[in-house]
């Protein structure tokens, strides 16, 4: 199968992203192993998506590809512009305070000089962070600090975000805040989300539409459209009851990976 890189398109498209076919093998020293194989999916504009899946499935390695990190080994990956990421990790420059953390990503865009300090403290009010301008990253909360990488990815005006985790290492109440001010945000602007996660409730939480991997090598099993009007709650009874659908789904494959 003929392998192309990550293409980006300025023209109106009926997709944010769109994998055609697409396969990721690594060497190790017992030959290739076969990460993700055959994986074929559309995000369109504005469409918010999760990837779900067991540790080690391909989620992360699938972002990459997307974010053009990494190549497919075969198939084809096309963007509508160039995507933004946002990782588990906040990875902000703790020497930066938070508005100079978001200007970087602005002067890296091209933005004038003269420009930025207004657009920075827009994305700060955006991400509700006002005043928080000049302070530095150890002053943060761990929260707030994935509020300015939020920002800091908003920053680069991209038609796409991706988010690989960025709620896992954050406890229950604020991961759940955060919930709701992405699903705000991505109200606000408009833009197509491809959101990684191994939690399930996370994933019906936030999504329109759940796509789960298998195992080793990842494949999509199976697919999920979200018809629950938002704004939802993890605790909400049909979030609760699609989530433990989700779950049977996705105990079966591990089973299934572990029967191998």
């Amino acid at each position: 199968m003929a392998t192309t890189l990550a293409k980006e398109t300025t023209a109106s498209v009926e997709y944010a992203t769109r994998l055609e076919h697409v396969s990721k093998s690594f060497a190790t020293p017992g030959g290739q192993q076969l990460v993700l194989d055959d994986i074929t999916i559309d995000v369109a504009p504005g469409e918010f998506v999760t990837l779900l899946g067991a540790s080690g499935c391909g989620k992360s390695t699938l972002l990459n590809l997307v974010a053009g990190l990494d190549r497919p080994t075969a198939g084809s990956i096309t963007t509508d512009g160039r995507p933004a990421l946002m990782f588990q990790e906040h990875a902000l420059f703790p020497w930066l305070t938070a508005g100079k953390n978001i200007e970087l990503a602005l002067k890296l865009r091209g933005v004038p000089k003269e420009e930025r300090r207004g657009r920075t403290e827009e994305l700060l009010e955006l991400v509700r962070l006002q005043g928080s301008y000049g302070k530095r990253v150890h002053e943060l909360s761990g929260g707030m600090r994935q509020r300015v990488a939020m920002a800091r990815a908003l920053a680069q005006e991209s038609r796409i975000l991706l988010m690989d985790e960025p709620f896992a290492a954050l406890d229950a109440i604020t991961r759940d805040v955060l919930h709701d001010e992405l699903t705000r945000i991505w109200g606000e602007t408009g833009l197509s989300v491809l959101f990684v996660t191994h939690n399930v409730r996370e994933a019906v939480r936030l999504a329109q539409r759940v796509v789960l991997l298998s195992s080793r090598p990842g494949r999509i099993a199976r697919e999920w459209t979200v018809d629950i009007p938002q704004p939802r709650r993890i605790e909400d009874a049909p979030v609760a009851e699609l989530s433990l659908e989700i779950t049977d789904v996705l105990r079966g494959e591990i089973r299934r990976h572990g029967q191998q």
